[in-house]
């Protein structure tokens, strides 16, 4: 008997090896991507995107060197690469044909309008440039190889930062537009934004990145952690005079690992003039109490990057148990296939009877149970609303192929509206089922 629990929830996570991780993946990515990782019903995939790190990064040695510290950086912060699917995207070479086969259904209409292409336009206008100076196909393309990395494993859910919303929504567009041509293969992913999870300010009081040099190292010795912190920037209000935690970059990254109570604690203490060394010595101890047992982790992997490897290809090898067969399927329904595949026993007869109209049966993340009629081609004929059980979806789906014409009428309070075409289109299409089924029961 089939299992009735649903499944489980995939969540996919991935930072790009460009530089040294910081304070700010630490706050704003890693740790709380490893806690939810733990969560009950959710399998966890989290890669290296060292693929794209290609687009802006031109020293080997760099991404190397990155992609080692990464890999240490998530598993010293409790990363279980037993519980979840840990993996270097070089690795899963079917992410690449991937990219191509969602290249060909991808507008460029649709990539003219992402934020890092346009950006890099704007910048080149306004300096009075060509408007394509110093953009790569790379840049262009950038959010296609995001989408295959997405879509690969049928991701449900991605957490990005709100500036990132618009690649899962290309991810999500791309998706249907392959659906539409060749059948539903692909699940819609959905962007996860935690206003819980900080962003941290650097050290000149702009986001924390490696694009502004003013990041504070994850995992730096505790004597350059400490010069790193002194060095944020603050105004020139002397000791007594009471000081604004709104806008002070030392107060929101105290606030990104203090406890509430603590929290409260130096809100306090602003008030009251507390002087800028005191504070910054404050922001050092208790960042330094989190890290700590966490860098000895981190340093005893960075001495050992053979063990790293192992990991990572041990985390490819479980990934590509999904991605090999799911490229397979997708070679076959873009019509990249074995060439003597359906000539034996009846030959044209045989592949003619491949494709045929057919029902999905699925079960959505509301807990309801749905199904579609596609066409030969994969095309959605009928989508059906939400049953409360498979039973009762099953029961509507054999009145169709028994009654047809008859249950598309009995039926409408159940079905999504559709016009007198695509009743039509549907109608056709139970028809030829019926055909089907007799004949291949009478043979």
């Amino acid at each position: 008997m089939a299992s009735s629990s649903p499944a489980p929830l995939r969540v996919l996570t991935g930072i790009t090896p460009s530089g040294t991780p910081h304070l700010g993946n630490y706050v704003g990515s890693i740790r709380h991507s490893v806690r939810q990782s733990v969560a009950p019903g959710v399998e966890s995939f989290f890669f290296l995107a060292d693929y794209h790190a290609l687009i802006k990064v031109q020293e080997p040695a760099l991404i190397q060197r990155s992609t080692l510290e990464i890999a240490a950086s998530w598993l010293a912060c409790g990363l279980d690469p037993e519980r979840v699917t840990f993996y270097r995207q070089s690795d899963i070479v079917e992410i690449t044909e991937l990219t191509w086969f969602l290249t060909c259904v991808t507008g460029k209409g649709v990539l003219n309008r992402a934020h890092a292409y346009k950006a890099q336009l704007d910048k080149n206008i306004a300096k009075g440039e060509d408007p394509d100076a110093d953009v790569t196909a790379g840049l262009f393309m950038y959010p296609v190889l995001m989408g295959a990395d997405i879509l690969m494993f049928n991701a449900h859910k991605v957490p990005v930062g709100r500036d990132q919303v618009q690649h899962i929504e290309m991810a999500r567009d791309m998706a249907q537009r392959f659906n539409h041509q060749y059948g539903e293969h692909f699940t819609l992913p959905e962007a996860e934004i935690d206003d819980a999870v900080a962003t941290l300010p650097g050290l000149d009081g702009r986001k924390m990145s490696k694009s502004y040099g003013n990041t504070i190292a994850m995992f730096a010795p505790r004597a350059q952690l400490q010069k790193q912190i002194a060095s944020i920037v603050t105004d020139s209000r002397a000791p007594g005079e009471p000081k604004d935690t709104e806008g002070s970059a030392l107060f929101q990254i105290y606030q990104a690992f203090a406890s509430a109570e603590e929290t409260e604690a130096l809100r306090k203490a602003y008030a009251d003039g507390i002087g800028w060394g005191d504070a910054k010595q404050m922001l050092f101890e208790r960042i330094d109490l989190e890290v700590t047992p966490l860098r000895a982790r981190y340093e005893a992997l960075m001495n050992d990057p053979a063990e790293i490897e192992r990991i990572l290809l041990i985390g490819a090898e479980k990934a590509r148990k999904l991605s090999r067969p799911f490229m397979a399927e997708l070679r076959h329904a873009v019509g990249l296939r074995n060439l003597a595949s359906g000539r034996d026993k009846g030959g044209a007869r045989k592949a003619a009877k491949v494709a045929k109209p057919s029902f999905k049966q699925y079960r959505e993340r509301d807990g309801l149970f749905y199904f579609k009629l596609l066409d030969a081609h994969g095309a959605t004929l009928l989508q059906s609303r939400g049953f409360a059980s498979p039973q009762e979806a099953g029961r509507a789906i054999a009145a169709l192929q028994q009654q047809r014409g008859a249950a598309l009428a009995a039926l409408a309070e159940q079905l999504e509206p559709a016009g007198p075409e695509e009743l039509r289109a549907a109608n056709e299409a139970l028809e030829a089922l019926a055909e089907t089924t007799t004949s291949t029961n009478g043979s």
